[in-house]
């Protein structure tokens, strides 16, 4: 369990302050995550990873000099938000463009995917790349369905490595996927793990009994076992990962192989070296030629009770850059001159990132009006927290009522700031979204931010948004809204309302924007209303099908109680 914590909600942010205080002369601190502190070859791609907190070294523990140039850090199992990855993939381009990589998980490769669109759009060359090492979260047939877990750290490095070269970001890519597609990982836990806070585990395994292939966020496995001795566990890694060699690899014997004996949390050094013992004597009766080991913590599950085998299958180019310097917090190889960013470099790096943008007076007019919506959303959402997180339990986990809660409070601060800053309509509402998206966590904050997102860009800070502006600025959301998140109406989502909002807010726009939106908030309220009757066919609820039938979609219904307390605020400023 974890003992040291002061306000558990707050763990995942003092944890960055603390881990940015003990290693200054590597990292620095940005919106979302850390970047290299230290001076980078101009012009050099540059390699960003990231995930949630609590797999520590993974992921901030990898950035600098010849590994990764910046890190995401997402809260506690919880993937970064868009506009986190966003952020340290800015920070981190050193002009070469920006390669976003992470574990194969449905959040990180949403949250990715849009912070790499955003980026594109403002010329910046960006690839992504999602790592699939963990052989039994899918079959071989199904590799790009599979989990990453530590065979990332292969990855990041290989990639780092060319990047510090000067190699061009097509290279870099092209050397990451081939060290992915060479990686193959095996996990097993002996007991689940607890967050700061929380009076159980978040994940169990019983008692005397091994979970094979459990995830490192508690992920069902393959199978369960008694747990057996340390040469029975390393015989059965061996075995599997054996049993499953890469395309280009025709047998094992022969090779030259990279291999990495990962602690999960709580496995001592001491009976990693006794497993790693037998892991080595069988490689090499198998004729396998280990030309690098590692015997550590690399990726963590918090405090969870387990471990993991890595064997990448090396070639001379792999070779090569596994073995090439780099210097991070947790993992260094040979040796590398690092140069730190002097104190006006520093400087300009933070006064770009917090700059605001100049508006014209009629924009920074609306921006008050724009705050003044979210203030109404606020207190409509703190009014309905907790029947909002009932009817979530319903068929869900019922977090979204506290959600919703964090991501409109943290829009209302950031609004609040971007206006005392003198900041236009669309910036305040960008600047909303992030901080939305940043704080929320789950799918509904990744929503809520694209929504206030897409909406911020068609709003821009130049003029007074008119009528025309916003029903473009709803279209646009409502669009991107269902490109992300892959729904249509009648799944019962956020869909079901926003597309019939979307539509009347259209066909009313000729009424002027306070009454078109009053008529889209009734007909938000009205589909939100009926989604109780429907079964869900996409997210968690899915699983629970007909659980649900009698309970609207809360992501819907919290979507038509905001729009109507937006109604209200452009009402009185009608």
């Amino acid at each position: 369990m974890t003992r040291l914590f002061n306000d558990p909600a707050a763990f995942a942010d003092e944890l960055r302050e603390g881990f940015i205080d003990a290693n200054g002369d590597l990292v620095r601190g940005v919106t979302g995550g850390v970047v290299r502190s230290t001076v980078s070859r101009p012009g050099s791609s540059a390699v960003v990873i990231g995930g949630g907190s609590g797999h520590y070294p993974a992921f901030a523990g990898l950035v600098g000099p010849g590994l990764a140039s910046g890190a995401a850090m997402g809260n506690l199992f919880a993937s970064p938000s868009a506009h986190q990855v966003e952020s340290v993939g800015r920070a981190a381009d050193h002009g070469g463009g920006v390669l976003l990589t992470c574990g194969n998980y449905a959040g990180d490769v949403l949250n990715f995917t849009a912070a790499a669109e955003a980026m594109r759009a403002d010329g910046i060359d960006v690839r992504t790349l999602w790592v699939t090492d963990d052989i039994s979260s899918a079959p071989a047939s199904e590799r790009s369905k599979r989990r990453g877990i530590a065979g990332g750290l292969v990855v990041y490095k290989v990639a780092g490595a060319l990047a510090e070269e000067g190699a061009a970001l097509a290279d870099v890519v092209a050397a990451a996927s081939h060290a992915n597609d060479r990686t193959r990982t095996l996990g097993v836990a002996f007991s689940g793990c607890t967050f700061p806070g929380a009076s159980e585990p978040l994940f169990t395994v019983p008692e005397g009994r091994m979970a094979v292939g459990m995830g490192i966020h508690g992920e069902p496995g393959i199978s369960e076992t008694d747990v057996p001795t340390a040469d029975g566990l390393a015989r059965m890694l061996v075995e599997a990962l054996l049993g499953e060699l890469p395309d280009d690899v025709p047998e094992a014997r022969g090779q030259r192989a990279l291999v990495i004996l990962n602690g999960l949390g709580t496995v001592k050094y001491e009976e990693m070296f006794v497993v790693y013992r037998s892991v080595a004597r069988l490689l090499a009766e198998a004729g396998v030629e280990v030309a690098f080991s590692e015997v550590g913590e690399f990726c963590t599950s918090f405090d969870m009770a387990g471990l993991s085998l890595t064997i990448t299958w090396l070639d001379e180019g792999l070779e090569r850059l596994w073995a090439a310097p780099a210097v991070t917090p947790s993992f260094r190889t040979g040796s590398l001159e690092v140069e730190p960013l002097s104190d006006e470099e520093l400087a300009q790096a933070d006064e770009a990132a917090t700059a605001i943008p100049p508006a014209s007076a009629e924009s920074r007019d609306a921006a008050a009006t724009v705050l003044a919506s979210l203030r109404a959303a606020k207190d409509v959402i703190d009014a309905n927290a907790d029947e909002l997180g009932r009817m979530d339990a319903v068929a869900g986990d019922g977090d979204h009522g506290i959600g919703m809660q964090r991501g409109v409070h943290a829009a209302v601060d950031a609004a609040e700031d971007a206006v005392a800053r003198g900041a236009g309509a669309g910036t305040t509402l960008g600047m909303a979204a992030d901080a939305w998206s940043d704080r929320a966590g789950g799918t509904s904050g990744v929503l809520w931010g694209l929504l206030l997102r897409t909406l911020a860009q068609t709003v821009g800070d130049e003029e007074r948004p008119d009528t025309t502006t916003v029903v473009s600025g709803v279209a646009a959301a409502e669009q991107r809204l269902r490109e992300t998140g892959g729904a249509s109406v009648g799944d019962k989502t956020m869909v079901d309302a926003i597309v019939p909002f979307a539509g009347v807010l259209d066909q009313r726009q000729g009424d002027g924007l306070a009454v078109a939106w009053a008529a889209a908030a009734d007909a938000a309220t009205e589909a939100a209303a009926a989604t109780a009757d429907l079964v869900p066919h996409l997210g968690r609820s899915r699983a629970h099908g007909e659980k649900s039938l009698g309970t609207a979609d809360p992501g819907a219904h919290s979507f038509a109680l905001i729009v109507t307390a937006v109604a209200a605020v452009l009402e009185e400023g009608n």
